[in-house]
């Protein structure tokens, strides 16, 4: 099988290399498209090189803008390659901009579409990846699902059986694969920490840096769970501006954005980690380091009835009672089932022993 893998920002580079070389392994055709959604070197390069993925065969070089630019950027870059390269199945993961954009153009261009990560749900409408991801899903002839709870999702939206997959969590291959080489990074010594004797924040998303008054409010709660615990923050070219002009609390290091193999070694010496990212609510479940999310829902509930993860909204009081209750008693490690570092190989059986060439016609109806 000819198959195209699409790439476009940070989250997707840990969830499209297990899949890429499994695909691979198996003797698939395997063109790497990179839309170039994220292009600053710290958030970009040293992913690639850290994580071992090969260059891209294709780079779009979309760059930044408002949401409807980069979607109509990447819809416009990649339909002609995808006539040109005239795949039997596209690959997108995850949630972002270019994920929908490629699903767009590959549904309507007649190659089999797939999606992993399919099915996750926040149920909040005012979050783009939300839009993104139900969109994606809607286009998809096959959901690749990482957790039972999103199978569940796309059943009760009426998607046929056959459609859906429980594969596992393609994340987690990453971190399973990485784990020894992450535990050899000096990133502790370089910022003179200790493990155990610090807490990693990470703020990204907009609902909480765009906002003045939230993310000072955010900072605020930051500041008090600092007198109880020393905390780290990477810091994401979003917030960079707005926490200089706002001011960081005593107590809290800034540090400059860290690669994947030094990100993996700060979350697992970490005694607490504060966080956004729904990824990071994944790797510090498979890591076993309580997370406190830093949002009022989360589309990977999972990460909250199986793992450390809870759920602690924006309200400063409820951030710094939630912190403190977690550094007193913290939670004990529990990893979901199908977090096993296998997702990648679950998913190359999917594709390719029911993929077209079984004759597995392309879905008409979507329920």
């Amino acid at each position: 099988m000819r198959i195209i893998c699409v790439a476009g920002a940070r989250p997707n580079y840990m969830k499209i290399k297990p899949v890429m070389d499994a695909l691979e392994r198996r003797g698939a055709e395997v063109a790497l498209v990179h839309t170039g959604q994220h292009y600053d070197p710290a958030m970009n390069d040293v992913f690639f090189e850290d994580l071992g993925i090969r260059p891209p065969d294709h780079f779009l070089g979309v760059g930044s803008g408002s949401h409807a630019t980069q979607t109509g950027r990447v819809m416009e870059s990649f339909e002609p390659l995808l006539a040109e390269l005239s795949p039997d199945l596209v690959v997108v993961v995850g949630d972002v901009n270019s994920t929908l954009a490629c699903a767009l153009v590959t549904a309507k261009g007649g190659p089999l579409l797939a999606h992993v990560e399919a099915g996750l749900r926040s149920r909040d409408w005012s979050m783009p990846e939300e839009v993104n991801r139900v969109a994606t899903d809607r286009l998809s002839d096959y959901l690749l699902a990482p957790s039972p709870d999103a199978v569940e999702n796309l059943r009760a939206e009426g998607y046929r059986e056959d459609q859906i997959h429980l594969v596992g969590n393609v994340m987690i291959d990453t971190l399973l694969a990485n784990r020894e080489r992450a535990a050899a990074s000096d990133v502790l010594a370089r910022h003179g920490l200790t493990p155990g004797g610090y807490g990693l924040v990470t703020l990204h998303r907009p609902a909480n840096v765009d906002d003045p008054e939230v993310l000072a409010g955010l900072l605020k709660a930051l500041g008090e769970v600092a007198g109880h615990c020393p905390l780290v923050l990477p810091v994401h070219p979003r917030a960079a501006d707005r926490l200089t002009e706002l001011g960081v609390p005593g107590g809290i290091l800034l540090v400059p954005p860290a690669g994947y193999l030094d990100f993996i070694a700060l979350q697992a010496s970490a005694r607490i980690v504060l966080t956004d990212s729904g990824g990071v609510q994944e790797e510090t479940t498979a890591l076993g380091v309580p997370c406190v999310t830093l949002r009022e829902n989360t589309e990977r509930p999972i990460t909250v009835e199986e793992g450390t993860n809870v759920l602690a909204g924006r309200d400063p009081e409820r951030i710094v009672s939630t912190a403190v209750r977690l550094l007193a008693d913290p939670p004990a490690p529990r990893r979901p089932a199908l977090w096993d570092g296998h997702a990648g190989d679950r998913i190359a059986s999917v594709l390719l022993d029911g993929g077209p060439a079984q004759g597995r016609p392309r879905p008409t109806d979507h329920g």
